[in-house]
């Protein structure tokens, strides 16, 4: 599960995160040639409310999509018996 040097989650909301740059792309492609073809009330200015359903319609999608598998998770706090490990400095560096 590895590209280069990162790592890429596969899970459901990831995967469908990862289509907003396409489906915008697409949608604006698509206005622009829906403007070329017919014009008029078809024009990009009466038209780019689109990109913004797009766009809402992918972060609904990945918002409700189930991510129980997913890498980017933040890993959970260790056990109760496990040793501690020491506070770490929010600020590394300040004020030494």
């Amino acid at each position: 599960m590895s590209y280069g040097n990162q790592l890429r989650c596969r899970c459901p909301r990831c995967t469908i995160r990862a289509l907003m740059g396409p489906a915008v792309l697409i949608t604006i492609g698509i206005l622009f040639l829906l403007q070329e073809m017919r014009g008029g009330y078809l024009d990009f200015g009466n038209t780019y409310p689109v990109i913004l359903i797009v766009i809402g319609a992918i972060l609904l999608g990945s918002a409700v999509a189930p991510a129980d598998s997913c890498l980017l998770q933040p890993a959970a706090p260790p056990a109760s018996g496990s040793p501690a490990s020491p506070p770490q400095d929010p600020a590394p560096g300040q004020g030494q």
